[in-house]
């Protein structure tokens, strides 16, 4: 017991790694089932036992393994004309979000942000699933831009790819895995640059890392068994819940 508690960040008990190890599998499922929810719950969580200093730089690191993992699990069914473009965008949108300070009011953002997902969760755009690698290229800028001011735009970057990436659970499942890696890698190196230091959550990261990935194999072997009409449902309505979490905390900031 010693031995494992040394192996523990400052503040954190056995029992509560314990916890958080075996949530990462549940959550990590829930994503591969469905595509989203899994990295909110986790967030959720570790936001009653993780320092709030650490909390959004060790998430996103639990984050980029349990995405990383489920990339590579699912790499066949990724869609590299969707992926590629949306690379280079974010690593655009990254760097100017570095050199651009736009001082917006955060509540007016997440209800903006919110009712737009719900908007394009519901209403298909014309075009959406021919879009270019130049406009997917633009539009993953923007979006990057966006995480660096708000940080809450998994559900954006769901209901975007779900447009684009229509009539084919696996490939959106998988692709969004790939996309959200490339953005919890930025994020890392933000915290990085910023001066966090990781080290003392490497093999707490490390073991919910490894069981996320074995809820991945859990969760894809559930995404098979889902048909597509029942998956596009149930994506749908996590999608809206996700977004009028965000309408609500715009609503409370402003009131």
């Amino acid at each position: 017991m010693d031995a494992a508690a040394s192996l523990l960040p400052d503040g954190i008990a056995a029992w509560v790694a314990a916890l958080l190890v075996v949530a990462s599998f549940f959550t990590s499922a829930l994503t591969a089932t469905f595509g989203l929810g899994g990295g909110l719950a986790m967030l959720a969580l570790m936001g009653l036992f993780v320092p709030v200093a650490a909390l959004i730089p060790v998430h996103g690191a639990v984050q980029l393994g349990s995405n990383t993992g489920r990339a590579w699990h699912q790499r066949d069914h990724i869609r590299w004309e969707v992926a590629g473009p949306f690379v280079a965008g974010s690593v655009v949108g990254a760097v100017a979000g570095a050199f651009i300070v736009v001082q917006l009011p955060d509540a007016l953002m997440k209800l903006v942000l919110g009712g737009f997902i719900i908007a394009i969760t519901w209403t298909a755009i014309p075009g959406m699933d021919r879009v270019g690698r130049a406009g997917l290229a633009a539009a993953s800028a923007v979006l990057a831009l966006l995480t660096m001011m708000l940080g809450a735009t998994g559900p954006l970057l769901s209901a975007l790819f779900a447009q684009i990436i229509p009539g084919d659970r696996k490939a959106l499942v998988a692709t969004m895995a790939g996309g959200m890696s490339v953005q919890h890698v930025l994020k890392i190196i933000v915290f990085s640059i910023a001066g966090f230091a990781f080290w003392p959550w490497v093999p707490l990261v490390a073991a919910m890392v490894v069981s996320g990935y074995l809820g991945t194999l859990y969760g894809s072997r559930l995404l098979e068994r889902i048909d597509e009409v029942r998956f596009r449902y149930w994506f749908r309505i996590g999608i809206t819940v996700l977004a009028l979490d965000l309408v609500r905390r715009g609503v409370a900031g402003l009131v």
